[in-house]
């Protein structure tokens, strides 16, 4: 399942996306959890993990945030530029198109964030792959797609949050799921799973839920979400 997420797949996912800007991709608010996880913390560096069409980079700047956005999808990352030219936050956001099953970025990161990102490799993989990129004593902001008894029903291909995302939400990592569809099982994951990866030793774990919420869809239809949330802190 993970090699479907490929550059392939997210350019068709954001073309299309971006061919309907009424849609509800590419212009939904920023992720819910920005707010209520990350704004106690003093600005510094960070990386949005598939950043899609930027909501999180550009709420992440508009709050003193030196930013880089990397995500798969060239198409994601046009409309994302469009997006945080038209909010002020361009200026503190770096663009990288990037296969983050793949790149380094060279260097570490106050904070690291992803949402809803499924990059074409093993999700908890990805998940360790980034939580590399924390610098000490920095942060790391895991919202995923929850793994639940409905992500192997074999039914639905949903990619996340209502926002997709290259790679990031779009490789992607969507946001939100359709209206009854559930993630892949390969794109999804739990709080538990998460957390046992991060090393005591090395790692805080301040937050590991698992949420469920509603948005609003086109035409006012409710669609249902399971999230994983998972902070850290990376000990000094």
């Amino acid at each position: 399942m993970a090699s479907e997420f490929g550059k392939e797949y997210w350019e068709q996912h954001w073309q299309q996306a971006n061919a309907d800007r009424s849609g509800s991709m590419g212009g939904n608010p920023p992720n819910p959890y920005l707010d209520r996880e990350l704004s106690h913390l003093v600005p510094g560096t960070a990386l949005d993990a598939g950043c899609g069409t930027a909501a999180e980079a550009s709420w992440l700047a508009l709050r003193g945030w030196q930013v880089t956005a990397a995500d798969i999808s060239a198409q994601a990352l046009a409309r994302a530029a469009e997006r945080a030219a038209a909010s002020g936050a361009s200026e503190r956001i770096q663009w990288v198109e990037a296969d983050l099953s793949v790149w380094d970025p060279g260097t570490r990161f106050d904070l690291v964030t992803t949402f809803y990102a499924h990059p074409a490799m093993p999700q908890l993989e990805f998940y360790d792959r980034i939580a590399g990129w924390v610098a000490p004593g920095g942060t790391l902001l895991i919202v995923g797609h929850l793994h639940t008894a409905a992500t192997d029903d074999g039914h639905g291909r949903g990619h996340g949050r209502g926002h997709g995302h290259g790679q990031g939400h779009g490789q992607g990592h969507g946001h939100g799921q359709g209206a009854g569809h559930h993630p892949p099982a390969a794109a999804s994951a739990t709080a538990a799973a998460i957390t046992r990866r991060l090393d005591a030793a090395a790692w805080q774990v301040v937050t590991a839920e698992e949420l469920h919420r509603t948005l609003v869809g086109p035409g006012g239809a409710e669609v249902p979400l399971n999230d994983v949330v998972v902070r850290a802190t990376r000990r000094h």
